[in-house]
């Protein structure tokens, strides 16, 4: 049944449910405890007893993993004192079992204006965390299609990890939209204009730059047949890593630095119809990406 839901339209729980295998997932801290924020009331806002955070550990394929899935409908995902807290503690966990992967479902707009410091402070403490893992040998595989996307901090940590999955659907940016065009103006950026938004934020964009290693389609399934790849694939974290990186980040601002728009750089990479790209069907893109990411790995 997991395989035609939609992983857009699915809770946090359902993602869970249907990634995992059947009947494995145990949750710690579940909402029975009722670990809330301790900020919210003061501004008389509603509370979640899971503060919009899922963390516990299962199955896939067979393969024991630890698993975090952010709730988008509770506070678009924002990352709080407690949110985060759980989630370092299972990376931290993570670090001292070593022998179990996590996946982390992002589903966020950035850090809980209501908790600014604590959100803050709790960004930096799961990017150490997520760091300390992974040179421990942990993979730590981010997926990403949620309807909040994955932005401000949620960025920043997507970034940290082993490997990423995106659905079209899914955005990563550090900034947002609404951010980029108070700052910088409309000019710079209309946080209306939806078409801009996806062609320069969304999962087919990403997958392009090589902002992310697979673009899979809204189904749970697919998430869960790339989560099993990337986890069996994730690079180690060490030097060779790090500078192949650096230098993958180099060359591309190198070769795209100058380009204004999203579909500059489609062109520059060789896509026959760069307008066409948006409204291309998933299984037509996977293969145009492939393509055209061939002759940039032997540049290489």
């Amino acid at each position: 049944m997991s395989a035609v839901w939609s992983w857009y339209e699915a809770t946090a729980r359902q993602r869970v449910a249907g990634l995992l295998d059947e009947g494995t997932f145990e949750e710690f801290i579940g909402p029975e405890q009722r670990e809330t924020s301790p900020h919210l009331s003061l501004f008389d806002l509603p509370e979640q007893f899971d503060d919009g955070m899922i963390v516990g550990h299962g199955r896939l394929e067979g393969t024991r993993v630890l698993i975090a899935a952010q709730e988008g409908r509770f506070m678009g995902g924002a990352f709080g004192e407690i949110h985060g807290a759980k989630l370092t503690g299972l990376l931290r966990a993570s670090r001292e079992i070593r022998s179990m992967p996590v996946l982390i479902m992002f589903d966020t707009g950035g850090v809980r204006l209501q908790e600014a410091n604590a959100g803050e402070i709790a960004i930096s403490e799961i990017m150490r965390a997520l760091v300390d893992a992974r040179l421990a040998g942990v993979p730590v595989v981010g997926l990403i299609g949620g309807r909040a996307g994955c932005y401000g901090g949620g960025g920043l940590i997507a970034g940290c990890c082993s490997a990423l999955a995106v659905s079209e659907q899914g955005r990563i940016s550090v900034s947002g939209p609404e951010v980029i065009e108070t700052n910088r103006g409309v000019e710079e950026f209309d946080s209306k204009d939806r078409a801009l938004v996806w062609r320069t934020m969304g999962g087919k964009h990403r997958r392009l730059i090589g902002g992310a290693e697979i673009l899979v389609d809204d189904t749970i399934a697919s998430f869960r047949e790339a989560a099993t790849h990337l986890i069996k694939r994730a690079p180690p974290l060490d030097a060779v890593t790090l500078e192949a990186e650096q230098s993958r980040l180099e060359h591309r601002l190198e070769r795209f630095g100058e380009c204004e728009d999203a579909r500059d750089i489609w062109v520059s990479l060789g896509a026959p119809d760069a307008r066409s790209l948006p409204a291309m069907a998933y299984g037509d893109f996977v293969v145009l990406a492939d393509r055209l990411e061939k002759p940039h790995h032997d540049a290489r």
